[in-house]
Protein backbone atom coordinates (compact mmCIF):
# COMPACT_ATOMS: atom_id res chain seq x y z
CA UNK A 1 0.00 0.00 0.00
CA UNK A 2 1.12 3.58 -0.51
CA UNK A 3 1.50 4.90 3.01
CA UNK A 4 0.10 1.98 4.96
CA UNK A 5 1.86 0.63 8.01
CA UNK A 6 0.65 -2.36 10.02
CA UNK A 7 -0.71 -0.13 12.81
CA UNK A 8 -2.72 2.13 10.49
CA UNK A 9 -6.00 1.50 8.71
CA UNK A 10 -6.12 1.11 4.93
CA UNK A 11 -7.38 4.37 3.43
CA UNK A 12 -9.83 3.76 0.59
CA UNK A 13 -11.23 6.59 -1.49
CA UNK A 14 -14.68 5.59 -2.72
CA UNK A 15 -15.83 7.72 -5.67
CA UNK A 16 -19.53 6.87 -5.90
CA UNK A 17 -22.67 8.97 -6.30
CA UNK A 18 -25.25 6.27 -5.51
CA UNK A 19 -25.95 6.27 -1.74
CA UNK A 20 -27.13 2.65 -1.88
CA UNK A 21 -23.88 1.50 -3.48
CA UNK A 22 -21.88 3.54 -0.95
CA UNK A 23 -23.72 1.79 1.88
CA UNK A 24 -23.33 -1.68 0.33
CA UNK A 25 -19.62 -1.16 -0.29
CA UNK A 26 -18.94 0.15 3.22
CA UNK A 27 -20.93 -2.68 4.79
CA UNK A 28 -19.13 -5.31 2.71
CA UNK A 29 -15.72 -4.07 3.83
CA UNK A 30 -16.76 -4.33 7.49
CA UNK A 31 -16.63 -8.12 7.04
CA UNK A 32 -12.97 -8.21 5.91
CA UNK A 33 -10.06 -8.61 8.31
CA UNK A 34 -8.28 -5.37 7.42
CA UNK A 35 -8.96 -2.13 9.25
CA UNK A 36 -10.46 0.05 6.50
CA UNK A 37 -11.09 3.79 6.64
CA UNK A 38 -13.34 5.09 3.87
CA UNK A 39 -13.30 8.56 2.40
CA UNK A 40 -16.21 9.09 0.02
CA UNK A 41 -16.68 11.68 -2.69
CA UNK A 42 -19.80 11.76 -4.83
CA UNK A 43 -18.64 13.15 -8.17
CA UNK A 44 -15.62 13.27 -10.42
CA UNK A 45 -14.87 16.92 -9.71
CA UNK A 46 -14.57 16.14 -5.99
CA UNK A 47 -12.32 13.18 -6.82
CA UNK A 48 -9.84 15.34 -8.72
CA UNK A 49 -9.99 17.94 -5.93
CA UNK A 50 -9.26 15.15 -3.44
CA UNK A 51 -5.97 14.58 -5.25
CA UNK A 52 -5.44 18.34 -5.40
CA UNK A 53 -5.37 18.34 -9.20
CA UNK A 54 -5.72 21.95 -10.26
CA UNK A 55 -6.94 23.14 -6.87
CA UNK A 56 -5.29 23.53 -3.50
CA UNK A 57 -8.20 24.20 -1.14
CA UNK A 58 -9.18 20.60 -0.35
CA UNK A 59 -7.72 18.85 2.68
CA UNK A 60 -7.01 15.22 1.89
CA UNK A 61 -5.12 12.12 2.83
CA UNK A 62 -3.26 9.95 0.38
CA UNK A 63 -5.50 6.93 -0.19
CA UNK A 64 -3.99 3.47 -0.41
CA UNK A 65 -6.66 2.37 -2.91
CA UNK A 66 -9.36 4.04 -5.01
CA UNK A 67 -12.72 2.49 -5.95
CA UNK A 68 -14.03 4.57 -8.86
CA UNK A 69 -17.47 4.50 -10.44
CA UNK A 70 -17.60 5.58 -14.09
CA UNK A 71 -21.06 7.13 -14.20
CA UNK A 72 -20.59 10.21 -12.06
CA UNK A 73 -22.08 13.70 -12.10
CA UNK A 74 -20.06 16.75 -13.20
CA UNK A 75 -16.95 14.81 -14.29
CA UNK A 76 -17.21 11.14 -15.28
CA UNK A 77 -14.90 8.40 -14.07
CA UNK A 78 -13.05 8.06 -17.38
CA UNK A 79 -12.14 11.74 -17.22
CA UNK A 80 -11.02 11.29 -13.61
CA UNK A 81 -8.71 8.46 -14.72
CA UNK A 82 -7.28 10.54 -17.53
CA UNK A 83 -6.80 13.58 -15.30
CA UNK A 84 -5.01 11.61 -12.59
CA UNK A 85 -2.79 9.88 -15.12
CA UNK A 86 -1.70 13.11 -16.78
CA UNK A 87 -1.80 15.68 -13.98
CA UNK A 88 -0.30 13.99 -10.93
CA UNK A 89 3.44 14.36 -10.33
CA UNK A 90 3.63 10.84 -8.94
CA UNK A 91 1.69 7.69 -9.81
CA UNK A 92 -1.75 7.51 -8.21
CA UNK A 93 -2.59 4.66 -5.86
CA UNK A 94 -4.16 1.58 -7.43
CA UNK A 95 -7.46 2.59 -9.01
CA UNK A 96 -10.12 -0.07 -9.34
CA UNK A 97 -13.05 0.86 -11.53
CA UNK A 98 -16.21 -0.41 -9.85
CA UNK A 99 -19.02 0.12 -12.33
CA UNK A 100 -22.39 -1.31 -13.26
CA UNK A 101 -21.37 -1.02 -16.93
CA UNK A 102 -20.36 -4.22 -18.68
CA UNK A 103 -19.74 -2.39 -21.96
CA UNK A 104 -16.50 -3.50 -23.61
CA UNK A 105 -15.80 0.10 -24.63
CA UNK A 106 -15.88 1.23 -20.96
CA UNK A 107 -13.52 -1.60 -19.99
CA UNK A 108 -11.06 -0.78 -22.79
CA UNK A 109 -11.20 2.96 -22.11
CA UNK A 110 -10.62 2.38 -18.39
CA UNK A 111 -7.50 0.30 -18.97
CA UNK A 112 -6.29 2.75 -21.63
CA UNK A 113 -6.45 5.44 -18.94
CA UNK A 114 -4.37 3.38 -16.50
CA UNK A 115 -7.07 1.76 -14.34
CA UNK A 116 -5.49 -1.10 -12.41
CA UNK A 117 -8.62 -3.26 -12.58
CA UNK A 118 -12.17 -3.16 -13.88
CA UNK A 119 -14.81 -4.75 -11.65
CA UNK A 120 -18.51 -4.97 -12.35
CA UNK A 121 -20.77 -4.14 -9.44
CA UNK A 122 -22.64 -7.20 -8.20
CA UNK A 123 -26.37 -7.46 -8.84
CA UNK A 124 -26.97 -9.18 -5.52
CA UNK A 125 -26.15 -7.16 -2.37
CA UNK A 126 -24.68 -10.27 -0.74
CA UNK A 127 -22.13 -10.51 -3.55
CA UNK A 128 -20.61 -7.20 -2.41
CA UNK A 129 -19.13 -9.17 0.53
CA UNK A 130 -17.41 -11.56 -1.88
CA UNK A 131 -16.10 -8.66 -3.94
CA UNK A 132 -14.76 -6.87 -0.85
CA UNK A 133 -13.00 -10.06 0.28
CA UNK A 134 -11.44 -10.52 -3.17
CA UNK A 135 -10.21 -6.89 -3.15
CA UNK A 136 -8.72 -7.39 0.31
CA UNK A 137 -7.10 -10.71 -0.62
CA UNK A 138 -5.38 -9.33 -3.70
CA UNK A 139 -5.02 -5.54 -3.49
CA UNK A 140 -4.49 -5.21 0.26
CA UNK A 141 -2.85 -8.48 1.32
CA UNK A 142 -0.94 -9.67 -1.75
CA UNK A 143 -0.16 -6.94 -4.30
CA UNK A 144 3.05 -4.99 -3.85
CA UNK A 145 2.83 -1.28 -4.55
CA UNK A 146 5.54 1.28 -5.15
CA UNK A 147 6.57 3.32 -2.11
CA UNK A 148 4.81 6.59 -1.46
CA UNK A 149 6.51 9.61 -3.00
CA UNK A 150 8.62 11.56 -0.54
Amino acid sequence: MNSHTPNEPIDILLVEDNPGDVRLTREAFKAVDSDIEFHTVTDGKEATRYFDVGETSTVRTDPDLVLLDLNLPRVDGLTVLETLETELDSPPPPILVLSSSEAKADIVKSYDRAANAYLTKPDDPDEFDTLAQAIEDFWIDSARHPPAPS
